[in-house]
């Protein structure tokens, strides 16, 4: 199957941009978010759940379901859709990441990492032929290449011998894949420096991938720094491409990817939070578990109409966190990609009308973000 894109808007004051884009497993309209199901599963979510607060793709991780419970497994049971019920589309991501996590168990050679197993420590090794091999047998509609995730604050030589390295993994990466029903995009590295991250796009377009991530961003670095970034980063890359942000989805972070051209997101931070018992609301993010909303019976946040906001009380949602009680945790998750899901629609509304700006200003000031 062709991977199909079409950009449908651009903003005439932003760099904001509408899109839609066509899988095996349905159609995705940009700009989006995507709930992170780490190992086959949004913690604490139904796939029945998460159609229902109109999720249109999910996340897979390759590291995580390649050490359990192994995608020869996945792949007999007919991919990470069958396996797991969820008809809509799936992204995984190539592993690069959390190996990147595992700087003191592992090491990187020309022909890929080897690495400890964070469950049994036992040795390992995933090579950009590896990953491919590893994602082809999950199944889902968008791959990613396989890519070293230097630290921000890399030495600059380093960081240049680490993104080339990167190139020459993803001309291998197109190499092993021979899946048609799967678009593999390519990923842009170079740190924080302008000239590497330039080079890097230029290396990678070059191998006309389907779609591009703008990857080694939200790892530690400040805001000022990737929104430094971000400000040049996207119009490195294709216009008629998705382009996609890694690891990043707070509200503030979503909406200044988008205004400067991002297409995609994905972060595990709203069901982490949510665990924790903290919460999005209109009015700015809050801590459930605090004593303050002990007597509260009134909703998480009265502008928000899902099915948690419409039968559920803070008081309630608050007793059932504090006393650990696995229906609190669902409920803070369900509400909160619920109010991602909501929000990434309504800026798509207002692209479209020409309004971002004005949405953006309202949106921080009720939440308490500065512009």
């Amino acid at each position: 199957m062709t991977f199909e894109y079409t950009l449908q808007k651009e903003s005439t004051d932003t760099k904001a941009r509408c899109g839609e884009f066509t899988t095996p497993h349905g159609k995705i309209e940009t700009p989006v978010f995507m709930p992170v199901g780490t190992k086959a599963t949004v913690k604490t979510m139904s796939p029945e759940e998460l159609e229902e607060i109109d999720t249109q793709i999910i996340l897979g991780n390759t590291y995580h379901l390649y050490l359990r419970p192994g995608h020869d497994l996945i792949e007999e049971a007919g991919g990470l859709h069958e396996f797991m019920n969820w008809n809509g589309p799936i992204l995984t991501d190539s592993g690069g990441f959390q190996v990147f996590s595992l700087a003191d168990r592992r090491e990187i050679s020309e022909e890929g990492v080897e690495f400890q197993s964070h469950l049994d420590g036992s040795k390992e090794f995933i090579s950009p032929e590896k990953s491919i091999e590893i994602q082809m047998g999950l199944g889902a509609d968008i791959i990613m290449a396989f890519d070293e995730c230097p630290a921000h604050s890399a030495e600059k030589e380093y960081i240049k011998e680490s993104l080339e390295l990167t190139t020459r993994w993803a001309k291998r990466c197109q190499q092993a894949h021979t899946r048609d029903d799967q678009a593999l995009f390519g990923i842009i590295q170079g740190g924080m420096h302008r000239d590497l991250r330039e080079q890097s796009a230029e290396e990678i377009t070059a191998l006309d991938f389907p779609g591009y991530a703008i990857g080694g961003l939200s790892v530690g670095e400040s805001k000022e720094l990737m929104h430094e970034v971000l400000d040049y980063a996207p119009d490195l890359l294709p216009a008629d491409k998705p382009r996609y942000l890694m690891g990043v989805g707070t509200p503030q972070d979503l909406f200044e990817g988008v205004m400067r051209g991002i297409d995609m997101f994905d972060c595990v931070f709203p069901t982490r939070i949510a665990r924790n018992g903290a919460v999005f609301t209109s009015q700015g993010r809050i801590t459930i578990r605090n004593a303050t909303y002990k007597r509260q019976f009134t909703s998480l946040d009265p502008e928000c109409d899902c099915y948690v906001c419409q039968n559920y009380t803070r008081a309630y949602i608050r007793h059932l966190i504090k006393r650990n009680e696995i229906l609190g945790l669902r409920l803070t998750t369900y509400h909160n990609l619920y109010f991602l899901n909501d929000l990434m629609a309504k800026m798509r509304q207002a692209i479209f009308a020409e309004e971002l700006f004005e949405f953006r200003e309202n949106f921080y000031r009720k939440y308490g973000l500065e512009l």
